[in-house]
């Protein structure tokens, strides 16, 4: 769709492009009301990997005010190094995608030359490329440590941006190896992100746990959209904010080896805003 809206902004301008925008999002969100279940119970099924052997007798709930226990386990799980070294690593994750690949290719791509339509067609084949990785991480997180692929993805990526001011000088055959390269990269750290979490803090709270790693995410991408336009109009191209963002990316790879092996606590059964476990001892 990217291309389709990157015309109608040329066209009708970004107003008209946004109220589709909304359009969809407004058609999309009684749908999921109406269609999406929390468990897979709720359809007759069981979880994607499992067994009905492995199915709870009974559906957990959540126990008080959602607010609340949401607030109860970010200060619970914020006394463990390990949910510091996720959010720190997928704080540097937003701004090497959202924030600058998602906010300023096409920018960076106008400046190289190349029309904002073109360049749109250059972030859906990113989203392509994308959908293959995260599904190829899925399906190597399964199989392999999630620290390991968290390690070879941000470090990846790093040397992917850092490259790309030499991409753009290469013309179009560099521009797709970089659109491959790292369109395979975008979401591949999801997986292993959430793996990490749910094995250092519970399956039962992984939802929460990385929904505050999340927001870190979006800050991050916050961040970056706004220091690497202010580089753009600095210093006239977007060349230090792809090797600053590629150097973060190094930095990522490096925290991530710094993250247990082993869980941090012995994670609790069921949905349940309390405490961490008595005598559990924060990293």
């Amino acid at each position: 769709f990217l291309p389709v809206l990157a015309s109608v902004t040329h066209i009708w301008g970004w107003r008209t492009a946004t109220g589709i925008c909304a359009a969809v999002i407004a058609l999309v969100a009684p749908l999921t009301w109406r269609f999406l279940r929390d468990w897979p119970s709720d359809v007759g099924s069981t979880a994607y990997g499992s067994s009905e052997a492995d199915a709870p007798a009974a559906r957990p709930r959540p126990a008080g005010n959602p607010f609340s226990g949401a607030i109860a386990t970010l200060v619970d799980v914020a006394r463990y190094r390990t949910f510091w070294l996720l959010a720190s690593t997928f704080f540097i994750c937003g701004a090497s995608t959202n924030g600058l690949i998602g906010t300023h290719l096409i920018s960076a791509s106008h400046d190289h030359g190349i029309q904002e339509v073109t360049a749109a067609s250059m972030l859906a084949f990113i989203g392509i490329f994308d959908l293959i990785g995260t599904t190829g991480s899925g399906w190597l997180t399964d199989r392999f440590q999630s620290r390991t692929l968290l390690t070879w993805y941000y470090g990846l990526r790093g040397i992917s941006l850092i490259l790309l001011p030499m991409a753009y000088d290469a013309g179009n055959f560099g521009l797709g190896a970089f659109i491959v390269f790292y369109g395979l990269d975008w979401v591949a750290t999801v997986p292993p992100t959430i793996r990490l979490a749910a094995d250092h803090f519970g399956r039962a709270r992984v939802g929460t746990v990385f929904a505050w790693v999340l927001a870190s995410h979006q800050l991050g991408a916050a961040a970056i959209a706004y220091l690497a336009g202010a580089l753009r109009v600095a210093y006239g191209d977007y060349e230090s904010a792809f090797w600053m963002s590629g150097a973060l990316c190094i930095v990522a790879a490096v925290l991530t080896r710094m993250i247990r092996r082993s869980p941090d606590l012995t994670p609790p059964a069921v949905v349940v805003a309390s405490p961490l476990p008595a005598g559990a001892r924060p990293a």
